[in-house]
């Protein structure tokens, strides 16, 4: 699976996916930690990535997409300590993985539990 790990996300996380086989790249490797959220998610969406990221505005951004082809991982974690965000992050891939792949999902995780949401692709208006 491919991953765009937000500026939030440790780079140690991003080096765990890639001990799992993963395709995983981080903004500050690429030197675009400032980018705004909305081209991070248009990056996401052009290179068929799943955004790794803390920030609630993911969300939305996905929700109002017209046509999504990124997921989103957003974390709501108390314990956001590496160890135990990559703990969560493997039980979600374990069960989640094929959804995420079709983009426009967004699965928020939390202490014990993930919940997924898939946004339905909205038709683009002729031009």
């Amino acid at each position: 699976m491919r991953f765009l790990a937000d500026a939030g996300i440790a780079k140690r996380i991003v080096e765990w996916l890639r001990t799992q086989a993963h395709d995983a790249i981080h903004l500050r490797e690429q030197g675009l930690q400032r980018l705004p959220d909305r081209e991070v998610f248009a990056k996401a969406s052009a290179e068929r990535r799943v955004v790794l990221t803390f920030d609630l505005d993911y969300g939305e951004i996905v929700a109002l997409s017209p046509s999504p082809a990124a997921s989103v991982i957003l974390f709501r974690l108390h314990d956001t300590s590496t160890p135990h965000v990559i703990e969560r992050l493997e039980a979600v891939l374990k069960v989640s993985s094929p959804q995420l792949e079709q983009g426009g999902v967004v699965v928020v995780v939390e202490e014990t539990r993930h919940r997924v949401r898939t946004f339905p692709k909205k038709p683009q208006a002729p031009e």
